[in-house]
């Protein structure tokens, strides 16, 4: 079984359905409204551990509710949760998501998430040296990013960056990641590259490999995924689904290619494996309420 640790956020989502986006001053009415576990680190986590990976989380939440909630439906997915700290007085953090037609519109709040810090990796560095893989994301502080990466790469440990919230990234970092897997927003923020076209992805992935980062992987929504072979930078689209919430896509797809990876799949049929996970995480409500299982994935790429 391949391990997997993630050093990341978790947040509480506050979900709510609009049939569209108020303007200034107004109040719309919306429907369907829900508290969902989510937070990109604890998404990621599910998602590979439902996948049929063993899973170990680093992270903070606050001492209330919410974080009581997300740290028991961790436990629940079989996520090791010994690397989150619990800090008193200190709220866990949240994400309001506002689903309109499909599509996510996502404010957040860190929270506890701001409070990790390297030393809390330093403090679970065995669970990192002993690992396959280690996830990151940008919901944490970035000089708590950059010590998951060094601490991994000092252990001869793979990493994957998702690189979520955008942000402009310096060159030594990305030259520590092993797998870089930006939306078309991130590309268009860390390399200036407008994305309209297939080509445009391939030109932004350029730029990435360029940079540093060993392997990019792309993800263009209903569109699928560039990434590199090498040199080599390929298109896979995926099949045409209906869409009820995006929420959780890209990290469902970095979980799925985390998981593929560390099982010894290669970049191309990994690929193949995340844009599936993807593509099923679209056709259900919420964040980890619609990570699917891995035998719910291999009934769908087999049919």
């Amino acid at each position: 079984m391949a391990k997997i640790v993630v050093a990341g956020s978790m947040n509480m989502d506050l979900v709510i359905a609009a049939p569209r986006l108020p303007v200034i001053g107004e109040t719309i009415l919306g429907s369907g409204f829900e508290t969902i576990p989510g937070g990109k680190g604890a998404n990621q986590a599910v998602a590979a551990a439902r996948l049929g990976c063993s899973v170990a989380m680093i992270g903070c939440a606050g001492d209330d509710l919410f974080g009581k909630n997300l740290i028991d439906n961790l436990k629940a997915n079989g996520v090791d949760t010994s690397g989150i700290k619990i800090l008193q007085g200190t709220p866990t953090g949240v994400a309001v998501i506002l689903i309109e037609k499909g599509n996510n519109y996502i404010i957040v709040d860190p929270g506890a998430n701001a409070m990790l810090e390297p030393g809390d990796i330093q403090n679970h560095e065995e669970l990192i040296r002993n690992c396959d893989l280690v996830i990151t994301q940008l919901e944490i502080p970035i000089e708590t990013v950059k010590h998951v990466l060094k601490t991994a790469k000092r252990n001869n440990v793979r990493t994957l960056l998702n690189p979520a919230p955008a942000a402009e990234l310096g060159n030594e970092l990305l030259e520590m990641v092993d797998v870089l897997t930006p939306n078309e927003t991130e590309c268009e923020i860390m390399t200036g590259v407008k994305i309209k076209s297939i080509e445009d992805a391939k030109t932004a992935a350029r730029i990435l490999l360029s940079r540093g980062a060993k392997n990019v992987a792309v993800t263009l929504g209903a569109n699928g995924a560039i990434y590199n072979c090498g040199e080599r930078l390929v298109h896979k689209p995926v099949r045409k689904v209906r869409v009820v919430d995006t929420t959780a896509a890209g990290d469902s797809f970095s979980g799925a290619l985390a998981a593929a990876l560390s099982d010894g799949a290669d970049m191309d049929s990994a690929i193949d494996f995340a844009n599936a996970v993807g593509t099923l995480t679209v056709t259900k409500k919420g964040a980890q309420t619609s990570l699917p299982y891995l035998s719910q994935v291999m009934e769908y790429m087999g049919g």
